[in-house]
């Protein structure tokens, strides 16, 4: 199996992209998750929706993981 595959996509999740946004970062959270999933930039608030598995290509490493209370 790929790394890539096992990847789980979870509301609240940041991740570090592969390239960044116009603003000049590459951190992104999770704001909803299913078949598209919207993500939030952490740099400047832009909202997108992106298909799951151009996510998971587009992924460089996970940054932090929501914690459930």
């Amino acid at each position: 199996m790929n790394e890539k595959e096992l990847i789980t996509i979870s509301l609240g999740d940041v991740y570090e992209l592969k390239k960044q946004h116009p603003c000049g970062t590459n951190k992104w959270e999770v704001v909803r998750s299913g078949v598209d999933c919207k993500i939030k930039c952490l740099g400047c608030g832009r909202i997108i929706l992106i298909d799951r598995v151009e996510l998971k290509k587009s992924i460089k490493k996970k940054i932090m993981e929501k914690t459930i209370i």
